[in-house]
């Protein structure tokens, strides 16, 4: 069994075959999967997803690039909301992107401060986005851990070896995508191997990043299993222990959702 712990199942792209693309995913033993909230004000988008599909689970934030967008929302509204649905078991996704130069970093800090301070409060993890910005992500980690813990996930890693320190230093989980099984992501496997076993969990991003095997299709939750299977020769398991490792993780990180 696998969780596809990050995917985006409400994208346009899914639409017309959700059906189809979830039927797939559970053939391929991916039993549970969190879609991840984009756009907080799209929160209902989800929930109608999650309340269709038993094995589906949702967050609940805003990506730092839309930050601008979402101003309004204070902490107290994630806390609220985050509380209001039993199939709500995430913050996010948060953070910072450096790389598209669409929201101020002054806005993307903003937005995950108030994240941050949700995620303490209600004990749910933090799905962070962190892309071309190490140095201010880890600054504020550390800062922010400082005022009181709070779990989170290094979703989509892409970074470098520094900020997997980091969040493994300050009790978060390392989660890896398509990316890692990438001809040219040597780099990134190496970092891999230096993330303890009980702190890594896969995701698809999907539909963006269709790992090594699927490479140039719409990715889907189904093909998580190729990450997993490149994570396990990364630490010289197999495929199967990889699998009950990054499970057990991923009921351990996302604590509110259950066992089906």
């Amino acid at each position: 069994m696998l969780i596809d712990t990050h995917c985006h199942l409400d994208f346009a792209e899914f639409e017309a075959e959700r059906d189809d693309i979830i039927a797939r995913a559970h053939a391929a033993s991916v039993k549970q999967m969190i879609t991840i909230s984009t756009r907080v004000h799209k929160l209902g988008d989800l929930l109608a997803i999650t309340e269709k599909y038993p094995s589906v689970f949702c967050s609940v934030g805003t990506h730092p690039n839309n930050a601008g967008e979402e101003l309004d929302i204070q902490t107290e509204d994630l806390v609220r909301l985050a509380n209001s649905h039993e199939k709500i078991v995430a913050i996010g996704e948060a953070g910072l992107d450096y790389f598209y130069d669409t929201q101020t970093p002054a806005d993307q800090k903003t937005g995950l401060q108030r994240h941050i301070a949700a995620a303490r409060e209600t004990g749910l993890p933090l799905v962070i986005h962190s892309r071309s910005a190490d140095e201010d992500m880890a600054e504020i980690l550390r800062e922010e851990s400082g005022k009181g813990a709070f779990p989170f996930i290094l979703h989509c890693f892409s970074s470098g070896a520094e900020l997997a320190r980091v969040g493994v230093e300050l009790g978060g989980y390392v989660s890896f995508s398509g990316i890692l099984t990438f001809p040219k992501s040597e780099d990134i496997r190496e970092i891999a191997k230096t993330v303890p076993l009980d702190r890594l969990l896969v995701e698809t991003d999907a539909p963006f990043l269709a790992p090594k095997r699927w490479r140039g299709k719409r990715n889907e939750p189904s093909y998580v299993i190729n990450t997993a299977e490149v994570l396990a020769e990364v630490h010289g398991l197999s495929y199967a222990e990889m699998a009950d490792i990054t499970t057990e993780n991923a009921f351990r990180c996302f604590s509110k959702m259950p066992r089906l």
